[in-house]
């Protein structure tokens, strides 16, 4: 028997596999799929089900090859042979998704699996992930405890495409050919990390065109695995919480779900892939309206740690000159914080500095037509503060050895229930004392030392993420009004489970024009561009090697803070008034884009490294093209793709009409009205 979800363009198939051993993958792809037989044994030291593509598998059900899950017993009992124990089950959604569910168990160890797959029909994305509960009368261990899998069909191999970095540098693209063995990425530091994005792209060895991208909803901990087992015909996609830092343990009657494990299938180029992502991720989305997504001015750069109220109410003024919507003071403004050494856990206002409190600085703000936003990082707690020397104990360690220190501070662990309830408690207090509609979540060092959370077992990093996902689900059930923008010093948590619970996302601490358009072409190809802060700052590249000789232009900065979600973070008070009008005028031409940017459909053209590149979105009534160079001179001929080939269009500003097809083939010459950039609009008529 066979089951099929429906997607967007095509459909998965899934179908029982031998034995009842749960579900084998059959098809996946635009065309129905007939049901796959078993695959034989090649010899006597394979089985079956360790070639099939099943759904998900467990040691102990399948033992050659890698399994999702990996169990232990408290009596010593190890690994899971899983089997069908009741009706798979599809259903209809009340908006249109597909659901499959589908009952698995071991019963002589105690541990039940329902195994879960689910496709819309406004997206190609299926998402996977599993519920398990113990049955047994003794704790069980997980080991590994991943929900699922996904298997890519090749014939000799994959070319694997991932991003990497680390701070400063995220989001850089790699590549790696994996034609035997097992590629392993992830985090051990409780975030999702600088160093891995929890995404991969694996394009098959001869497939034409067909790629396959994989993503893991997870922010803390991970690790995501790549099987190419020789002559199987397949490279296995696997992933979940890190499994070798932590175990997971379930007390009797207890249970828990995976996160959610995505995949993607799409025939086409990288841009296309990044486009199926963006249609998934904008159900995630509570909205894409500037609502959530307004125009940041930052006082960080202008002031760091001095924070008095008459300077940044003077920066205020001038943040609404420019055209600023949200006014947002970073960290500095809570008692004693005059440094990165102390006060990380004081979370109320200096009046030394800020007379008053928050709230005539906030009513100052939003008497200049701006909301009021400020700077947090509540899971953090500084050595010198009164709330570690109250309560050493809720800092993050492990018995018997001296805590680490990191950026000069601990990491408060709020996978104890206790620690939640204080930083629920804590932003509740703020947000309601005080008119704040912008709230910056950063998290500033990586947990390097997890401790126990309950004696139970070691599952530090789980508890701890799920505290940190109940927070940000409550802020927004109890202040929808409140915008979230989540940072971990830059891109560290950076994740679908993040996505879906905040409003925009910071991809890096590094802000030089140059350095920053890489950054942003990585993100872009995963990520949309609606949740992509972009700060315009006066900061120099760390890392161009041009900085010095051809520095970026002024326009060369909004262009590309333009091509996400605008902000400024320069300080304004030295900027003269042309400077001041002509930041004014980027706002303004920001604001008209804006719903093409955060709506449209995105492609890259080029790249960051080349003489000239470009990024262009395409909406359903304008087309925006926001275009660079290197090069004083470098000429760029952009070949528009997603356009209707019929349609006519009109360049802004020009007499000039093209037809979609033209513009695709014999391409749009950007005009360079700026010296290193340009933005060029074309109405479709």
């Amino acid at each position: 028997m066979t089951w099929t979800l429906p997607t967007r363009t095509g459909q998965y198939v899934v179908a029982e596999a031998p034995r009842g051993a749960g579900l084998v993958a059959v098809g996946w792809g635009p065309a129905a799929a007939e049901a796959v037989p078993p695959v034989a044994a090649t010899s006597s030291f394979e089985a079956d089900l360790d070639l099939l593509p099943l759904e998900a598998t467990a040691l102990g059900t399948r033992n050659v090859h890698g399994a999702e899950l990996v169990v232990r017993r408290a009596d010593g009992v190890r690994g899971a042979r899983l089997a069908l124990t009741g009706e798979v089950v599809l259903t209809q959604g009340d908006e249109g998704g597909t659901h499959l569910a589908c009952p698995l168990a071991d019963e002589a160890l105690g541990l039940a699996v329902t195994l879960h797959l689910r496709t819309h029909p406004v997206h190609d994305v299926v998402e996977k992930w599993a519920e398990l509960r113990n049955h047994a009368g003794q704790p069980i261990e997980l080991l590994r405890g991943w929900g699922g899998a996904f298997t890519v069909p090749t014939s000799g191999g994959a070319d694997v495409a991932l991003l990497g970095g680390a701070w400063s540098r995220e989001l850089t693209p790699f590549a790696a050919s994996l034609g035997a063995g097992t590629l392993s990425i992830g985090s051990r530091q409780g975030i999702t990390s600088h160093t891995y994005a929890p995404v991969v792209t694996v394009v098959p060895a001869g497939a034409d065109g067909v790629r396959y991208g994989v993503a893991l909803a997870w922010s803390g901990s991970w690790r995501m695995a790549l099987d190419a087992v020789p002559f199987a015909g397949h490279v296995r996609v696997s992933a979940g919480p890190d499994d070798e830092s932590g175990i997971l343990t379930l007390a009797p009657g207890d249970a828990l779900t995976t996160p959610v494990l995505a995949g993607v299938r799409v025939e086409g180029d990288a841009d296309d892939l990044a486009q199926a992502w963006h249609a998934y991720q904008a159900t995630l989305a509570r909205t894409r309206a500037p609502e959530h997504r307004p125009v940041v001015y930052n006082s960080w750069f202008a002031t760091t740690f001095d924070v008095r109220v008459e300077h940044q109410l003077r920066l205020a003024e001038a943040a609404a000159e420019v055209g600023a919507e949200v006014f947002v003071v970073d960290d500095g403004w809570f008692r004693g914080r005059t440094s990165d050494r102390a006060a990380l856990g004081d979370w109320e206002a200096d009046t030394d500095r800020i007379p008053g409190g928050l709230g005539p600085l906030a009513d100052g703000v939003t008497r200049l037509g701006m909301r009021f936003g400020l700077w947090v990082e509540p899971e953090a707690v500084s050595p010198d503060s009164d709330l570690y020397r109250a309560h050493p104990d809720w800092a993050h360690h492990v018995a018997g050895r001296p805590l680490e220190t990191l950026r000069h501070q601990y990491v408060l662990n709020l996978g104890l229930p206790e620690v939640e309830e204080w930083v629920l408690g804590t932003l509740r207090r703020l947000l309601t004392s005080t008119d704040i509609t912008y709230l910056k979540w950063d998290m500033n060092r990586s947990i390097a030392d997890g401790g126990r959370t309950s004696p139970a077992g070691d599952d530090w990093s789980w508890r701890h993420t799920h505290a940190y996902h109940r927070i940000l689900d409550a802020l927004r059930a109890e202040f929808p009004r409140v915008t979230v923008e989540a940072c971990a010093g830059g891109g560290g948590r950076i994740d679908h489970a993040v996505l879906a619970r905040t409003d925009v996302v910071w991809p890096s601490d590094e802000t030089g024009p140059r350095d920053r358009l890489a950054i942003q072409h990585g993100f872009l190809g995963v990520l949309p561009a609606w949740t992509m802060s972009s700060w315009v700052t006066d900061l120099p590249d760390l890392l161009d090697p041009d900085r010095e000789s051809a520095p970026a232009s002024l326009e060369f900065r909004f262009v590309v803070a333009m091509a996400g979600v605008l902000g400024i973070g320069a300080d304004l008070l030295p900027w003269d008034d042309a400077t001041r009008r002509r930041a004014a005028s980027f706002v303004g031409l920001y604001r008209e884009i804006r719903p093409v940017v955060h709506t449209g459909l995105t492609r890259r053209h080029g790249a960051p490294a080349d003489a000239a590149c470009a990024v262009q979105y395409t909406g359903e009534d304008a087309v925006v093209v926001l275009a660079w160079r290197r090069a004083g001179d470098a000429p760029l001929t952009v070949h528009l793709g997603d356009l209707d080939p019929d349609a006519r269009y009109r360049v802004r500003g020009t007499d000039e009409i093209r037809t979609g097809k033209e513009l695709a083939t014999d391409g749009l010459v950007v005009p360079w009205t700026w010296r290193d950039c340009d933005v060029v609009v074309l109405d479709r008529l």
